[in-house]
């Protein structure tokens, strides 16, 4: 999995973990758009680090849900300096779905789906960059989009 320099256009290798306790203190909503402490009693928080560095790039929550063999994408959130025209790296959020994505297939290997609930401004986004599928007030990936999401932001 990589991320793309925008100035150099190098490639740089990433990973997603688990947050760790610790990490929620560098947290803060100017950097990282919401108070994402609020959301680690309800969500599985991840973080994208680069390999070799320490600096956590973006966050992303997500929920189980077996019963319909889905996980939702609760919140999804680059750092602040790689939003917008400005950004620093490509495929930050890119990357991070395609995560949540392969965890729902780790999950629930008969049927798996990933969903969101967007933005109203970020809608059109996810639809055309990402692929998801309208489903009125949610979007959802399941089957060969999810699939193609994966194989691009995964490899």
């Amino acid at each position: 999995m990589y991320i793309i320099d925008r100035i150099t256009n190098e490639r740089h290798l990433v990973h997603v973990l688990p947050i760790e306790n610790d990490d929620f203190k560098k947290l803060t909503v100017k950097r990282y758009s919401f108070n994402w402490k609020k959301l680690r009693n309800e969500s599985v928080v991840y973080k994208l680090k680069l390999v070799n560095g320490d600096d956590i790039l973006g966050l992303i929550g997500l929920v189980d849900y077996p019963a319909e063999e889905r996980t939702e994408i609760k919140l999804l959130a680059s750092s602040a300096e790689n939003m917008g025209r400005g950004k620093k790296y490509e495929r930050i959020a890119g990357c991070l779905i395609a995560f949540a994505g392969r965890e729902a297939v780790q999950k629930f290997k008969n049927y798996p789906a990933l969903s969101l609930i967007p933005k109203t401004e970020l809608r059109q986004h996810y639809i055309s960059k990402y692929g998801m599928i309208d489903a009125g007030w949610q979007l959802y990936l399941e089957d060969l989009p999810l699939l193609n999401l994966m194989r691009e932001y995964l490899s």
